[in-house]
């Protein structure tokens, strides 16, 4: 009787670990919407994650992504792009209408994706060991070229950067219920997006505790999120330009050409 005991429990050893893992791991619905085999459609996927329609989607090591075709046309979903083609590394082959297609992500890195039929329909899989990623934040602001990637880990999901340059701050969305009891977001701002000593707003309300450290060209907040809080704010004391690089060297090349011109129309005054 003993000696069954001493196996179950063994075997229980074994056991136990695997089941922790496996809930570890989370699959996250990506739909591709009716008419997205037009070109012209307002967008072409639509993550059950977050809402977002871009086809990036953010997740963690081992967890998967299932596309379910919920248009009324044949796609594939083929890791690569359209401007190098497939990269072997998954693909989906032609799946239609109500069918679906998974794939477990066990490496970190960005994983791009696209229809065949459609090159049009584009996407990018981010997958971190660890943290969660808020994509391209920044994108929206200036001419749009330039951006990062913001890591963070929290119960809950950020989403939907707002960047005010006049104000100096980046405003995100808090969505989705929490995972865990824990309640404290560490969130990972490089420098280059905000930077200085910042000063925290969650719905409308500042907030005082909180912590800020400087790691190399990141700045890591550390706050607690009550877990019904919407929107988080930081304000700092300069953020990501209004004028990224392409914006500057265009508006160097105007003041040049007026210059030009100015002086153009002065010579020919003389004459």
């Amino acid at each position: 009787m003993n000696a069954k005991f001493l196996v179950l429990g063994l075997a229980a050893l074994f056991i136990i670990p695997m089941v922790s893992d496996v809930s570890a791991q989370t699959t996250y619905d990506v739909n591709i919407p009716t008419g997205a085999a037009s070109p012209d459609s307002p967008y072409f996927w639509q993550s059950e994650k977050d809402g977002s329609t871009t086809g990036d989607v953010a997740i963690s090591l081992g967890d998967t992504i299932l596309w379910k075709n919920a248009d009324t046309a044949v796609h594939t979903v083929t890791s690569g792009n359209a401007q190098e083609g497939p990269d072997d590394i998954f693909d989906s082959s032609m799946f239609g209408p109500g069918k679906s297609f998974s794939y477990k992500f066990t490496e970190t890195g960005h994983f791009q994706y696209y229809c065949l039929l459609h090159p049009w329909m584009e996407g990018t899989i981010m997958v971190t060991s660890g943290y969660s990623i808020v994509p391209n934040v920044g994108k929206l602001a200036g001419d749009g070229s330039t951006f990062f990637n913001v890591e963070y880990d929290f119960n809950r999901l950020l989403g939907k950067p707002i960047i005010d340059v006049e104000q100096k701050s980046i405003t995100f969305e808090i969505v989705g219920e929490p995972q865990s009891g824990n309640n404290d977001l560490e969130l990972r701002l490089p420098s280059e997006l905000i930077d200085g000593n910042f000063v925290i707003w969650i719905d409308g309300e500042k907030v005082s505790d909180f912590d800020q450290v400087k790691d190399g060209d990141l700045n890591i907040v550390f706050l607690t999120v009550d877990t019904d809080s919407e929107l988080l704010t930081i304000v700092g004391t300069s953020v990501v330009p209004e004028f990224g690089t392409m914006g500057i060297m265009i508006l160097l090349i105007s003041i040049i050409s007026m210059i030009a011109l100015s002086q153009k129309s002065r010579i020919q005054v003389r004459f």
